[in-house]
C-alpha cells in the first residue's frame, strides 16, 4: 500500500482525522474516543520512510505472534512495546492483513475490542 492508500483508508473510519502533533514528517491519525470525545491516536506513519513505516495498536498476544511471523513487524517505534507494533511495508505483510491490523487498532483505541 502507498502512503496515499493508507491515508484514504485510515480517514475512511468514522470520527478520524489527520494531525501533526510531532511536527511535519509524522502523520498521526486520531479518533474521537466514543466515551470521552478526546482525540486518541490509532495509527502513525513515518512520512518519507522508504519502505513506508506504520505503527498500530495491537493486542499484546497477537503483537508477539505477528513479530514472530513477520520480520517486517517490530515492536512499536517510540511507543509502548507491549501494545504497539511498527510495520515496515516492504511487501511481506499482505495488504488485506494490513487493513485487518488497521481495523483492530481503530477498534482497540475506540473501545470496541
Amino acid at each position: 500500500m502507498t502512503h496515499k492508500e493508507f491515508d484514504e483508508y485510515l480517514l475512511s473510519f468514522p470520527n478520524t482525522w489527520l494531525d501533526f502533533p510531532f511536527g511535519e514528517g509524522t502523520s498521526v491519525y486520531k479518533i474521537s474516543h466514543k466515551e470521552t470525545g478526546e482525540g486518541k491516536l490509532f495509527a502513525i506513519i513515518a512520512d518519507g520512510s522508504n519502505p513506508l513505516r506504520i505503527s498500530l495498536k495491537c493486542d499484546p498476544q497477537l503483537a508477539e505472534l505477528l513479530r514472530d511471523k513477520y520480520e517486517s513487524i517490530i515492536p512499536g517505534y517510540h511507543l509502548n512495546k507491549k501494545h504497539w507494533n511498527t510495520i515496515i511495508c516492504s511487501g511481506q505483510v499482505p495488504d488485506g492483513e494490513l487493513k485487518d491490523l488497521i481495523r483492530l487498532s481503530y477498534r482497540l483505541v475506540n473501545g470496541d475490542a
